[in-house]
């Protein structure tokens, strides 16, 4: 059975998605080339660097002797990255010879940041204006209880605390692709839905980043103005306060939405409004790799395929739902086993067993998490067996053709289906065959020739 797995792009991704126009424009500011430079892979970053200065094109041959023959390979992913991102612009001479140069753009913009220095998009408001503001464990405490009421919006509604609400509007947005409705049905996750909630935090938080600027433009705005103020956030001091007038009408109602999933923190004062960014918001333009999150894990399961969560989150509780059965919830302990059918039902709901292996393990308790390995291999080499015996049959849509009138025109017709892919099975003797159901109009064709 053919598995639908959920893509989780970066910032990056995105923005090498751009065309080249609006890519350019992007370049116009200093921030976004900053955050390009700290997502590159670190030979991309030598490269980009050691030609900072360099305003003549480089043959790809000379660049090819930068490294020894044995990274030639991560040579060119380092070119291909730096090319997708027009960092580095290709260009041929009358010889046809390539070679490369750094895009104007942002090589002005970084020697300018080099000798000038880095600043903040935006002056924070000092705290003669805004009074205390949030330690940094509360606001980490707020941005997680966020997350999670998004998350539980997700899965039911009626999980999320009274109190709560999200725009209907920015939940169509955020839920694009992991629900399904059907008219006077509620939502129900889709197979993409039930792999996400399985993702890592980061992970989970760009893709609903790219379907919030995918979604841009049916709500009028410009993607290109919506991703540079989102990188721009990721350079904000984390737990400063930054005062609301200083964005434009795009970028209010934008933190607002971001306000929502706990990116950012609004307060009121006296006089003026202003928003605090979270650690969610300033690891928008870290790499996929590079900010995956070290949280402490709350989950042991032990050889007899019993599971322990120490957690107090309703969300955790409703995740191990997804794939185990939970038998009793205490104020901060979940206790429930995985078995043949709650691992069925999580296959059924599109999620694979390496998804749910892997969830395991990057949330092992501290207590199991150093040990080798984190879950017992009767149990994790259970779950495989059990996705590889409910895809050991394969049902395929068939059309079977009997009755031949010779043996010549059976062999025929073999010969045709087997030639162009739609064989499945054939039976000379009783001159039988099956081919693929999505053929058989080009079958019934073939067999209209032949008479």
């Amino acid at each position: 059975m053919p598995q639908v797995m959920v893509v989780a792009r970066n910032f990056m991704d995105m923005v090498a998605a751009l065309p080249a126009s609006k890519l350019d424009m992007l370049y116009d500011s200093a921030f976004i080339c900053e955050a390009v430079l700290r997502s590159l892979p670190p030979l991309a970053k030598k490269y980009a660097l050691q030609m900072l200065y360099v305003l003549a094109p480089v043959t790809a041959a000379a660049m090819e002797e930068w490294v020894l023959n044995e990274y030639a390979a991560k040579h060119r992913v380092a070119i291909d990255k730096l090319l997708q991102l027009r960092v580095f612009v290709e260009v041929r001479d009358r010889r046809k010879e390539v070679s490369y140069k750094m895009n104007q753009k942002f090589q002005g913009n970084m020697q300018k940041y080099l000798v000038d220095g880095g600043s903040l998009p935006r002056e924070p408001i000092p705290l003669s204006v805004t009074g205390r503001l949030p330690a940094s464990a509360d606001l980490e405490a707020y941005a997680l209880d966020q997350w999670e009421c998004f998350l539980l919006q997700l899965i039911n509604s009626s999980q999320v605390e009274k109190g709560t609400s999200f725009s209907s509007s920015m939940m169509k947005t955020f839920q694009r692709g992991l629900l399904s409705s059907r008219d006077g049905e509620a939502p129900k996750l889709t197979e993409n839905g039930f792999q996400f909630l399985l993702m890592e935090t980061n992970a989970q938080l760009w893709y609903i980043m790219r379907e919030y600027i995918s979604s841009a433009e049916e709500r009028g705005v410009d993607p290109t103005e919506l991703i540079s103020f989102l990188l721009e956030l990721s350079f904000h001091k984390l737990g400063a306060a930054y005062s609301l007038n200083t964005l434009t009408d795009v970028q209010r109602i934008a933190i607002r939405d971001l306000a929502e999933l706990g990116l950012v923190k609004l307060q009121q004062g006296r006089k003026d409004s202003w928003f605090i960014p979270t650690q969610l918001a300033t690891n928008l333009s870290a790499s996929l790799s590079d900010s995956s999150s070290s949280k402490e894990g709350f989950v042991v399961v032990e050889t007899n395929f019993r599971m322990y969560a120490y957690s107090t989150s309703k969300l955790h509780c409703e995740i191990l739902r997804l794939f185990s059965r939970v038998e009793y919830q205490l104020p901060n302990l979940i206790v429930g086993a995985i078995t043949k059918e709650s691992i069925y039902g999580a296959f059924e709901n599109g999620i694979t067993a390496e998804q749910i292996i892997s969830f395991l393990k990057q949330n092992a308790h501290p207590r199991v998490a150093d040990k080798i390995p984190t879950v017992p291999e009767n149990v994790t080499d259970q779950i495989r067996l059990w996705e590889t015996d409910r895809n050991r049959v394969e049902v395929i849509p068939s059309h079977l053709y009997e009755d031949f009138p010779s043996k010549e025109w059976f062999d025929q017709c073999c010969d045709h289906a087997r030639d162009h892919g739609y064989l499945l099975w054939e039976d000379p003797r009783r001159m039988r065959l099956i081919v693929r159901g999505e053929f058989h109009p080009e079958m019934r064709e073939f067999l209209r020739r032949q008479r």
